[in-house]
């Protein structure tokens, strides 16, 4: 699925235009409430449409690398949340590490539709997480502010994606039983992808080992907590503040 292709999708018009709704400060609560969970339920059904649709054309939907500059303020949870929400969708990520001033890569790989598909999550739950973050005052007596607000963010990026992986893997069991455009079990058509993904990733990047790291800090309970709240679907919104309010 080339750029353009993707521009004219219409199922991701609707996603893109859904988010758009709910991000909206002029939407009221409640239908903000609905467009988000509407937003959340298209997108993981449309990763897996996407699968069974291309199963047996890899022109329709390759395999792509792509590579995402994330720039400060906070660059480093902006690399956390691009990584943890690349993989909750079926990609494989890494994070290639400082690209100077300022500017942190995360390298992607996986399947062209997933991959958009991260995109266009990162760019909503950033916002969230920025004004939720800006919404916040620091406790009394805290010894950093710093430190407290980046553990606020680890929180919400972990509780997020966890939410955001269960959501995908609803859709995936929901469609287990689905036959794909060259007569697959929808089941056996995710697995084959997953495996393809891993394997071009190791060709790419033979030498690495992915690990998911543990987190913690005086901030971390507040965020997982604003994360639990976060608009993924039925929840309500975290902050109100904007995002070029923040502090690096």
């Amino acid at each position: 699925m080339g750029t353009s292709q993707a521009g004219a999708n219409p199922k991701l018009a609707t996603i893109k235009a859904l988010l758009a709704k709910a991000e909206d400060s002029a939407t009221p609560e409640a239908e903000a409430e609905l467009a988000r969970t509407r937003a959340m339920e298209m997108m993981a059904k449309y990763g897996v449409d996407e699968a069974l649709l291309s199963d047996g054309q890899p022109s329709r939907d390759a395999i792509v690398t792509r590579h995402v500059d994330l720039p400060n303020p906070w660059s480093m949870p902006r690399a956390r949340l691009m990584y943890f929400i690349a993989e909750a969708v079926g990609c494989q990520p890494i994070h290639i590490g400082a690209r100077g001033a300022g500017v942190r890569r995360v390298k992607i790989v996986g399947y062209e539709s997933d991959v958009q598909r991260a995109e266009i999550l990162y760019a909503s739950l950033l916002l969230q997480m920025f004004n939720g973050l800006n919404a916040q005052v620091v406790p009394y007596g805290v010894r950093s502010a710093r430190a407290w607000r980046n553990s606020w963010q680890i929180g919400f990026i972990v509780r997020v994606t966890d939410r955001l992986k269960a959501t995908e893997e609803a859709a995936r069991a929901a469609a287990g039983a689905e036959t794909s455009a060259a007569g697959r079990s929808g089941e056996l058509v995710l697995a084959a992808r997953d495996a393809m993904v891993q394997a071009a990733f190791k060709a790419e990047n033979p030498s690495v080992r992915t690990q998911r790291g543990s987190y913690s800090g005086n901030g971390y309970g507040a965020g997982a907590a604003a994360g639990d709240r976060a608009d993924i679907g039925g929840t309500r919104r975290v902050g109100a503040a904007t995002a070029g309010a923040l502090a690096a």
